[in-house]
């Protein structure tokens, strides 16, 4: 099923981030975008790990090119919605090509330069584990006040704002979020570079699978 209040992209500038304060912002620990469009500042809260629970956070860093975006490259500042499918510009991190992990390295003894190469190109965007202070560092590693940002998720009920900025499926039968699973809605938070190109931060909570059905349920 998909997310309860739709799923698109939010589209505009960065104006400022910051982290929450653990002490005093519920379980779930975020780094808080501040995106601006002409209807208005958003915030985004981008999640980077639990704050009171056992459930730990994964991370990945690494960058795509407009042309891997599809129609999502070219859409004015604002908020728009997505239709979870394949051709729309959403996010699947299990099943889009230029999001998914590409997978291991390939071993052998004193590789050839071309080889490493190629290895570390299959590396760059491995699911990285660590707590809320690695998480938020990569995510910052990314971010770039002034610059064209793009944060897919759910849109808030009240106000200008996006949360669920992290994989959307995968989670185990008896969770809460259950219910919401479904594939071509992930979260990602994308930064334009001067190279054309995007750097691109995505997050998923240990306890989601990372092969699932075509309705987003672990496999």
């Amino acid at each position: 099923m998909p997310l309860d209040h739709g799923y698109g992209v939010l589209v505009g500038t960065l104006l400022s981030h910051e982290r929450d304060t653990p002490d005093n912002q519920g379980r779930w620990f975020h780094v808080n975008l501040r995106v601006q469009t002409a209807a208005g500042t958003y915030r985004c809260a981008v999640d980077v790990d639990s704050a009171s629970s056992a459930v730990g956070v994964q991370w990945r860093t690494f960058g795509v090119t407009a042309r891997d975006l599809g129609p999502v490259a070219t859409l004015t500042p604002g908020f728009h919605v997505l239709a979870s499918t394949p051709t729309s510009g959403a996010v699947d991190l299990i099943r889009h090509p230029a999001f998914r992990p590409r997978g291991g390295c390939l071993f052998v003894t004193a590789p050839p330069a071309w080889l490493r190469a190629l290895n570390q190109w299959l590396m760059s965007n491995a699911w990285t584990a660590g707590d809320n202070v690695a998480a938020a560092t990569a995510l910052e590693s990314v971010l770039q006040v002034g610059s064209r940002t793009l944060v897919f998720g759910e849109p808030f009920t009240s106000g200008l704002g996006v949360h669920n900025i992290h994989q959307n499926q995968g989670d185990p039968a008896g969770s809460q979020w259950w219910d919401e699973n479904g594939t071509w809605q992930d979260g990602a938070t994308l930064v334009l570079r001067p190279d054309g190109g995007y750097a691109v931060f995505v997050s998923k909570f240990t306890s989601q699978a990372s092969t699932t059905d075509d309705d987003g349920h672990p496999l």
